[in-house]
């Protein structure tokens, strides 16, 4: 499954405000306006790694645009000034260009582009000219950061270990004259995510800059002779890098675990000197994952993020912050009360300009939020509380940038003050879009589910509701199983898709749902079917008696990854819905262990492995079930993904094909757990929704 997290009523009552406010607030429906759609998703602007000047008067942003001639994204380095809210797009190939870094004097960037045909460093003017390229690498950059002062680049390259990029490349060239095209392991992973592993790692690289901010050497391999990723793949970035104020050495994560590596979890920090002259030290002991360090503004402390149960990717994170004289550590966790449920996992972080707080995005009752947390006392509020908060930067002294996307619209760039206040906007490019496409309103809900558990969820209201109509019901379960169905713009699962093809989308968190404290995360452990599936059900009944308007009758239900399990799961359980749709979902959970790549995942959620008598896999397994099958099912998978194997939805279709159920199958050669190219998305939508239609709308 992929994983890339009690209940408070006066926590929720704002958000709820918030929600009704935006709602009303958007603006009325003119002449041309339109049902939202997969089109209208696809035509939203990304807006993503907001960076501040060393001013603070401009952002420098990364902007995708879809490109559906060319079946893909194309993404631009944007300027926003802050003082006017002016944006303007600052490159225009037709390359990608993306992770724009300031040089230290404000008046020029770094950027990753694709216009010399691999991706390289560039550098750009703001007082204008043509970008001048400074990288020559034989390797694609993956990543680029500034040291502090300018002094050198970060970089991060795909290496085999020990080698150079120059001797990388002659073996990669070497391997493709060869015509066999066997592949030989001796160990895991032998695939990941949706590649085969090639003997390369990604490795953090210095490269020496003179003062005219051009390089001065060649790059230097800090992690050479270690077998293990910076950043992890598939989805690290160099955040998981940061050099020391004083420039002498850099700090990373990574998983040095050698054979353990597809059950392991602990990802430890390491310290290497900038110049490659001596092997990398490692800095935790910790046997869970440590991740994203960042040095205070006096460079005296590293605070850094980490789990305590070794194996469980879904643990909570807590700060640790270590006092780099003494090397004594403080734990500090990020609680907003004594209760059960009151703790929160941070993500994201960075610390506050007199270093006293640390500013930080983590889950919290469907919302993503920006919680403010004092480094002495641990005492944690909540500074944005609505929206799915990303990137949280400093802007100035007192203020927060950072962005926001919501159920209502695309991710834009907001400013707060650091005490707390109004937030401000920033950045409108989706506005005019937004305003054209007609949206369902959202709302929040809650019962009593399993264990006694005051549970959430959302609705998102048909658009032009009518409420003396009875609607169809799209009821969305959501993956992980570790993760939540938020206030967020999502780019695949978007409920709003479904308002706009006039269905109430239901959606749930069930136990094992991240942002309602760590004990109802937990829940899900060893427990796959019983409390999450109790949850559902019950909050599924709780929404048609609460909600007059939804037909009891007409109610189809979704899922993928772990909702694609779910799905599977319920349908020998229960015939109360009229249709099914299982995305990238497992049948057998037993074999799915063998199939997958990342061990640990399975082995911490069933307790151990197959072959262990005292193990779960067996406890709710889908295909143990299929007997009871008869619900018209539609079957979505990825030949790419290597999480979740494409046979396994070949299997699911195998078995209702062969039970004489009405059935359909989806499959995507060329996708992976996700449906990314925009095509496919189009074709997928229109599939999955035209399924639902033939089935809830006779």
């Amino acid at each position: 499954m992929l994983r890339a997290r009690p209940f408070r009523l006066s926590l929720l009552v704002p958000a709820l405000a918030t929600l009704a406010a935006a709602a009303l607030a958007l603006p009325a429906p003119a002449v041309e306006t339109h049902p939202f759609s997969v089109h209208d998703m696809l035509a939203m602007d990304r807006v993503s790694d907001p960076q501040v000047s060393p001013d603070g008067s401009k952002v420098a942003f990364t902007v995708r645009v879809t490109d559906l001639a060319a079946n893909k994204g194309r993404t631009d380095v944007w300027l926003l000034d802050v003082a006017t809210k002016a944006t303007r797009r600052l490159t225009t190939s037709e390359a990608n260009d993306t992770n724009a870094r300031w040089a230290p004097d404000g008046r020029s960037l770094y950027f990753l582009s694709t216009r010399s045909g691999s991706s390289q460093v560039w550098r750009l003017s703001l007082s204008g000219g043509e970008a001048e390229r400074v990288t020559d690498e034989p390797l694609d950059v993956d990543g680029v950061e500034v040291a502090p002062g300018g002094k050198a680049l970060v970089l991060a390259m795909a290496v085999v270990p020990g080698k150079t990029p120059a001797e990388t490349k002659a073996i990669a060239v070497e391997k493709e004259k060869q015509q066999a095209s066997g592949m030989l392991f001796d160990h895991l992973f032998v695939r990941h995510w949706d590649t085969w592993s090639d003997g390369t790692r990604n490795h953090v690289f210095v490269l020496p800059l003179g003062p005219d901010g051009r390089p001065s050497g060649a790059a230097v391999d800090v992690m050479k002779q270690m077998d293990a990723d910076c950043p992890s793949r598939p989805f690290g970035s160099l955040d998981e890098a940061v050099v020391s104020p004083d420039g002498r050495s850099v700090v990373f994560g990574a998983r040095d675990a050698g054979r353990e590596e597809a059950w392991s979890t602990n990802f430890d920090l390491f310290e290497a000197p900038v110049d490659g002259s001596a092997a990398p030290r490692k800095l935790t002991t910790n046997p869970a994952w440590d991740a994203f360090p960042r040095f205070s503004p006096d460079g005296k402390t590293l605070a850094y993020l980490a789990m305590s149960r070794p194996g469980y990717e879904a643990d909570r994170f807590a700060f640790v912050l270590r006092d780099l004289a003494t090397g004594k550590e403080r734990k500090v966790d990020l609680r907003l009360g004594p209760g059960k449920f009151d703790d929160r996992s941070p993500s994201e972080f960075l610390w506050s300009a007199d270093g006293k707080e640390l500013y930080a995005t983590a889950d919290h009752l469907g919302q993503k939020a920006l919680f403010a947390v004092d480094v002495a006392s641990g005492k944690a509020r909540i500074v944005v509380g609505e929206g799915t908060i990303d990137s949280p930067r400093l802007l100035g002294l007192d203020r927060v940038l950072y962005s926001m996307n919501s159920l209502l619209g695309p991710a834009e760039l907001y400013a707060v003050a650091a005490k707390g206040g109004a937030p401000v906007k920033l950045t409108g490019l989706n506005d005019a879009k937004v305003a054209a496409a007609r949206f369902g309103t959202p709302e929040r809900f809650s019962f009593t589910g399993a264990h006694g558990d005051r549970v959430e969820g959302y609705i998102v209201k048909p658009i032009d509701f009518d409420a003396a109509k009875k609607y169809p019901v799209a009821f969305m379960i959501h993956g992980g199983p570790q993760g939540m169905f938020g206030n967020d713009f999502h780019y695949r699962w978007n409920p709003q898709a479904y308002a706009g093809a006039g269905y109430a989308a239901v959606m749930v968190d069930f136990h094992g749902s991240t942002g309602y404290g760590q004990a109802f995360t937990d829940a899900i452990n060893g427990d796959w079917g019983g409390a999450p599936y109790e949850d559902l059900m019950k909050g599924l009944d709780f929404a048609l008696k609460k909600y007059p308007f939804l037909d009891a009758t007409r109610v189809g239900a979704l899922g993928a990854s772990y909702g694609g399990y779910m799905i599977n799961w319920l349908h020998g359980q229960t015939d109360r819905f009229k249709c099914l749709v299982v995305h990238d979902g497992n049948l057998d959970e037993r074999m799915a262990y063998y199939d997958t790549e990342e061990l640990w995942f399975p082995e911490w959620e069933h307790g151990g492995v197959p072959w262990d008598p005292k193990s779960t896999y067996g406890k709710h397994n889908p295909i143990d079930y299929v007997k009871n099958w008869k619900t018209p099912t539609l079957v979505v998978h990825g030949m790419k993904d290597f999480r979740v194997v494409y046979a396994q939805g070949i299997s699911v279709f195998t078995a209702l094909q062969r039970r004489g159920i009405p059935s359909k199958l989806l499959i995507f050669p060329d996708e992976n757990h996700f449906v990314l190219k925009p095509a496919n998305s189009i074709l997928w939508h229109q599939t999955v929704l035209g399924w639902l239609d033939q089935w809830l709308k006779k």
